[in-house]
């Protein structure tokens, strides 16, 4: 069984900035040898999050106002109060989506639906650069 290590970097924009990641990790499918087999991406870090959607502006837009909602920015978060970087709800919505994301590839694609992108959400309440974490086993 073959294994195939990477990393993606990209800066984000923080307060819930979506962005698509499909194509990076199609490339990264392409320049590995797994014809079939699993990839696994990871987040390290506590304020981003993996999933997918179809990645349309009005859905970016409801995902946005959802997390706006039920974990609004300024609401009261024990975090905040022994941490000046007041970003207690970002690590809430994290845990809430997770940090990784596992899709089967198949004859050298991921096997994704129509309409399914994969998406990394950055939770945090400032930009920052991101590295996520790229492996695939199979043959």
């Amino acid at each position: 069984m073959a294994v195939y290590s990477d990393k993606i970097k990209f800066g984000t924009k923080g307060h819930t900035d979506i962005i698509d990641i499909t194509n990076f990790l199609d490339r990264k499918v392409q320049d590995s040898a797994i014809k079939n087999g699993l990839l696994n991406v990871f987040v390290p870090g506590a304020t981003g999050a993996l999933t997918t959607i179809e990645y349309e502006p009005g859905l970016v837009a409801d995902l946005k106002a959802f997390f706006s909602q039920i974990l609004p920015e300024n609401g009261m978060y024990n975090h905040n109060l022994t941490h000046p970087d007041a970003n207690g709800h970002s690590h809430i919505r994290a845990s809430l989506i997770g940090p990784s994301i596992t899709v089967p590839v198949i004859g050298s694609k991921m096997k994704l639906g129509v309409w399914q992108q994969i998406i990394f959400v950055d939770f945090d309440n400032i930009p920052r650069d991101r590295e996520l974490v790229i492996q695939m086993v199979g043959e």
